[in-house]
């Protein structure tokens, strides 16, 4: 009787004290919104490197990046700076209520009409 006790002890002991593991679902994996997944244009380093020939078609394809990846954004301002040899124009705009500053490498095109 004591051995069947003694077990039966032991059973309940190791069936309560394991927990299940839970493993991760579809729905327990956090989703990346479409701003997490841009990673270029935050800053000098990894600066959008527009290739055209002026200045007028280098804008041109720096405010349609913006409407392509921030659809809705509304422009607060533009700015142009020299960084060691090369320009940058670094536009803030404001998204889904957030303000965020949009590096650009206007290297190739800045100053050619």
């Amino acid at each position: 009787m004591k051995t069947t006790s003694a077990l039966v002890i032991a059973i309940m002991l190791l069936t309560a004290c394991s927990s299940p593991k839970k493993t991760p679902t579809r729905d327990d994996v956090p989703k990346a919104s479409r701003t997490d997944v841009l990673r270029g244009g935050t800053s000098f380093s990894n600066a959008i490197v527009i290739m055209v020939e002026n200045e007028s078609a280098g804008l041109n394809e720096e405010y349609k990046w913006l409407a392509n990846n921030y659809p809705g954004y509304s422009l607060v301002r533009r700015n142009s700076v020299k960084k060691s040899s090369k320009h940058y124009d670094i536009i803030r705009i404001k998204t889904q209520g957030q303000v965020k500053d949009i590096y650009f490498d206007s290297t190739h095109f800045w100053g050619k009409n």
